[in-house]
C-alpha cells in the first residue's frame, strides 16, 4: 500500500473535503429544523398575543400585522378584534438594549385609548432570580403595569422619579422593562390605528 506524502496539495485537498462535507451536514441539518423552529416561533408569538389580550375576550380574531417605527428597528402590531369587528386590543412586540444583559423583546397589549391590558416576555436573558422576575413565570411584578396608562402612569421606577416599583437588586432589568414598554406606547400613539 502506497504511503500518502503529506504535502500542501495533499492537505488542501484533505481540508477542502472535511469542509465541503460538515458544510452539507450544515445545510441538511438547516432544511430539517427550518420548519419546526418556525412553527415554535409563530406558537410563541400567538401566546403572547393571548397573554397581552383582556383575559374575558371570548372570541376574537387577529387582523393583519403591521409595523410601527420604535427606535432602531420597527416594532410589529397585532390587532386583535372581537366577533363584531371591533378592535380590541393592540398587541406590540418591542424591545430594549437596556437590560443587564443586552436586548430582550416583550409584548405589550395596550386598549385603544393606549392603557396598557397586559405584558408577557417573549425572550430574555437577564439574571435568574433577579431580572428574570419581569416574567409572570417567576414574579407577578409585572401585573403593576396592567391597567395603567403611560399618559398619565410615568413609565420610570420609582428611583427614578416614576411610579414603577423596581424588581428588588434588579433596577437596571426594571428601567429596561419600562424602556420597552415606553417605547411601545410612544410609537402606538404616534401612528397606531386606534379605532
Amino acid at each position: 500500500m502506497a504511503k500518502l506524502e503529506s504535502t500542501l496539495t495533499n492537505m488542501l485537498l484533505s481540508l477542502g473535503g472535511i469542509a465541503l462535507v460538515a458544510s452539507a451536514l450544515l445545510g441538511f441539518a438547516y432544511q430539517a429544523t427550518k420548519g419546526p423552529i418556525a412553527e415554535a416561533n409563530q406558537r410563541i408569538l400567538e401566546n403572547a398575543i393571548k397573554l397581552v389580550s383582556p383575559s374575558d375576550l371570548k372570541e376574537s380574531k387577529l387582523g393583519d400585522m403591521y409595523m410601527l417605527p420604535g427606535g432602531k428597528d420597527s416594532l410589529a402590531c397585532y390587532p386583535v378584534m372581537d366577533a363584531s369587528g371591533k378592535l380590541v386590543v393592540t398587541a406590540i412586540s418591542t424591545y430594549t438594549d437596556e437590560g443587564f444583559s443586552g436586548r430582550f423583546k416583550i409584548m405589550v397589549g395596550f386598549a385603544p385609548d393606549g392603557t396598557i391590558v397586559n405584558t408577557a416576555v417573549l425572550s430574555h436573558a437577564e439574571t435568574p432570580g433577579l431580572g428574570d422576575k419581569m416574567d409572570k413565570s417567576k414574579a407577578d411584578w409585572s401585573v403593576q403595569f396592567n391597567g395603567k396608562n403611560p399618559e398619565t402612569y410615568k413609565l420610570t421606577v420609582t428611583k427614578d422619579g416614576g411610579d414603577v416599583d423596581a424588581i428588588t437588586a434588579a433596577t437596571i432589568s426594571s428601567r429596561a422593562f419600562c424602556d420597552a414598554t415606553d417605547r411601545a406606547y410612544t410609537a402606538y400613539m404616534k401612528g397606531g390605528r386606534h379605532e
